[in-house]
């Protein structure tokens, strides 16, 4: 026996089946050689943009946060200079002799200062002549400080007439000096005065032919 049964709804007659009005449908990934190049650049793609996102938030990190303010470097001390850079020495004139003076025997006063720089020791003081000896009053060494000048008395006594000048021209003192830079030898020349002053002093103590050997 034949009849007819309930009409079956055919393709695209659904109402879940038909696309709403203004609906796009999704795009399908593409498939085969094509998806294998995609899911590549995809994935690279989301990788750069990972680390660029972190290194923009480190850069943003860095920049925000609080600086220490800059050090200023401690100045170098400055080096000492050499003694004889920095000490002065003026002639002041002949001492004048006392009645217990010795036989050819004459001084002179000089004044030393230091100009800059730390203090100075004289360690030893002398002069070129043979025939001449030099003591020093303070005995050396001695300090000279950097407050105030000091004063010294150097007294030569004539040992030998014949080796010393009868004109002793520019004559020098020969001085070794120390401060905290350097122990240094230097001769100080201290001009026509005292030049006159001791070839008077000379000619005076050997003017007379028996002191050729004077004794105290």
């Amino acid at each position: 026996m034949s009849g007819v049964g309930p009409v079956e709804p055919g393709e695209g007659t659904r109402a879940g089946d038909a696309p709403g009005p203004g609906s796009a449908s999704a795009p399908e990934p593409p498939r085969g050689p094509l998806a294998q190049v995609y899911a590549r650049h995809r994935r690279a793609v989301l990788a750069v943009a990972a680390a660029m996102s972190v290194l923009a938030g480190g850069v943003a990190l860095y920049a925000t946060r609080p600086h220490p303010a800059p050090t200023t470097p401690e100045p170098t001390p400055r080096e000492a200079p050499y003694p004889s850079q920095a000490i002065g020495v003026s002639y002041l004139g002949p001492v004048t002799r006392s009645a217990g003076t010795p036989r050819g025997s004459f001084g002179f006063e000089l004044e030393l200062r230091v100009r800059y720089g730390p203090a100075i020791t004289v360690e030893r003081m002398a002069q070129p002549y043979a025939g001449l000896s030099l003591r020093t009053d303070p005995h050396t060494p001695f300090r000279i400080g950097t407050k105030e000048p000091r004063k010294i008395v150097i007294t030569m006594r004539i040992t030998e007439c014949g080796k010393v000048p009868e004109n002793a021209g520019l004559p020098f003192l020969d001085v070794t000096l120390r401060n905290t830079r350097a122990i240094e030898p230097h001769s100080f020349i201290l001009g026509e005065r005292y030049a006159q002053d001791l070839s008077d002093a000379l000619q005076v103590a050997c003017s007379n032919d028996s002191m050729s050997s004077p004794k105290a």
